[in-house]
C-alpha cells in the first residue's frame, strides 16, 4: 500500500515544527522546577493535530521538540521528545470527532477537545516522559515524576487556554457546511 502524505500535511508539519521551536525559545515561562516550563508551543501542536490528524500531530511534536532540544540545549532528550509526539498523536486521533473545518466549535466540541488534551498530557507527561527518563537515562524517579507532573499540568493550562482560543478562532473563520444557498 503506497499511500502518500498530502503536500499540505507535510507543509503543516514543517510550519508547525518551526513555530513550536520559536515559541519554545521565546514564549515559555519557567516553573521553578528544573528544565520544566509552561510551553505555549503546545497550543500550536494541538491546532496542527486537530487540523491535519494524528500523523501530523505526532510528526510536529517529534520534529518540533527534537529541534527545540538540539537548538536550545545542544542535544535531544528523547523521553520528552516522544512525550510531545504522543501528545500530538492523541490529540490528532480526536480530529475525527472534533472537526473544526466545518465551522462548528461550540461548548460540546470545546469540552471534547479539552478532555482529549488532558488525557494526552497525562499519557505524555505523567507516564511516558518520566518512565523513559528512568529507563533510558537512569534519572531519579522522584525528580522526573515531579517534572512530568508539573510539565503536564502547565501544558494542560497552556492548551486549555491558548489552544482553546486558537481552535475556536480558527473554527470561526470556516463556513459551516450547508450554510450557503444557491439563488434562483
Amino acid at each position: 500500500m503506497n499511500k502518500k502524505l498530502p503536500i499540505k500535511t507535510v507543509v503543516a508539519i514543517g510550519i508547525g515544527s518551526a513555530i513550536f521551536v520559536v515559541l519554545s525559545r521565546f514564549a515559555s515561562i519557567p516553573t521553578g522546577i528544573p528544565n520544566t516550563s509552561l510551553e505555549t508551543s503546545y497550543a500550536i501542536l494541538a491546532l496542527i493535530a486537530l487540523l491535519y490528524g494524528p500523523l501530523a500531530g505526532f510528526a510536529t511534536g517529534l520534529i518540533g521538540h527534537f529541534l527545540k532540544d538540539v537548538l536550545i540545549f545542544g542535544s535531544p532528550w528523547m523521553s520528552w521528545i516522544l512525550a510531545s509526539a504522543m501528545i500530538g498523536l492523541v490529540i490528532g486521533l480526536a480530529s475525527k470527532q472534533i472537526s473544526i473545518e466545518d465551522g462548528i466549535f461550540g461548548v460540546k466540541e470545546l469540552i471534547k477537545f479539552n478532555l482529549t488534551q488532558i488525557v494526552a498530557n497525562i499519557i505524555g507527561w505523567f507516564i511516558i516522559a518520566p518512565t523513559l527518563d528512568v529507563l533510558i537515562y537512569a534519572e531519579p524517579a522522584d525528580k522526573v515524576y515531579l517534572q512530568g507532573i508539573v510539565a503536564g499540568c502547565v501544558n494542560m493550562v497552556s492548551i486549555g487556554i491558548l489552544g482553546s482560543l486558537l481552535v475556536t478562532t480558527y473554527a470561526k473563520t470556516r463556513i459551516p457546511k450547508g450554510s450557503l444557498m444557491m439563488e434562483d
